[in-house]
């Protein structure tokens, strides 16, 4: 059984920073394209960033040069280091592996203003 595992959400002041972690269960995930989505309530899930198995790295707008996505040196899990957090960036994020399309569980940020 595939599973994604995330973990690292919270609550955190706005300006704080947050690191999001996730584990594939699976190796095939260390030659597959990763990333984080986002979902806010009552809306469709967002494309926050993706990181290829090569580590090339893809950003929303919303997030560039605030958010760094990154591969732990087991290739199947990825991080996501959110600096200067906004009160607009509270969602639920959520692990996606392309192999499979597979998805975590998702994890809470909140982030106070």
């Amino acid at each position: 059984q595939v599973q994604l595992v995330e973990s690292g959400g919270g609550l955190v002041q706005a300006g704080g920073s947050l690191r999001l972690s996730c584990a594939a269960s699976r190796t095939i995930f260390s030659i597959n394209t990763m990333g984080w989505y986002r979902q806010f309530p009552g809306k469709q899930r967002e494309l926050v960033a993706t990181i290829t198995s090569s580590g090339a790295t893809n950003y929303a707008d919303s997030v560039k040069g605030r958010f760094t996505i990154s591969r732990g040196n087991a290739k199947n899990t990825i991080y996501l280091q959110m600096n200067s957090l906004k009160p607009e960036d509270t969602a639920v994020y959520y692990c996606w592996g392309s192999y499979g399309n597979y998805w975590g569980q998702g994890t809470q940020v909140t982030v106070s203003s």
